[in-house]
C-alpha cells in the first residue's frame, strides 16, 4: 500500500509539472475553450483543452499497448 500511494502521489507531481509546461504553450487557452466572466464569477469549461488532452492519452496508451 505505500508504494502504491508514493506512486499516485509521483504521477500528480508530474502531471502538474506537464500542465505548468502546456500552459507556456497554450494549452487551456484554445479557440475552443469557453471563458465566462461576470463580475466576482468566472467559469472555465476546457473543451478545446480536453479534446486535445484525451486523444493524446489514447494515441499514448495505444503505442504502449502494441
Amino acid at each position: 500500500m505505500p508504494r502504491l500511494l508514493i506512486l499516485v502521489g509521483i504521477v500528480l507531481v508530474v502531471i502538474g509539472l506537464l500542465w505548468l509546461v502546456g500552459e507556456r504553450f497554450g494549452l487551456g487557452h484554445l479557440p475552443g475553450d469557453i471563458v465566462y466572466e461576470r463580475g466576482n464569477v468566472r467559469i472555465y469549461i476546457p473543451i478545446a483543452t480536453s479534446l486535445l488532452v484525451s486523444v493524446a492519452l489514447s494515441v499514448l496508451f495505444w503505442l504502449f499497448n502494441r
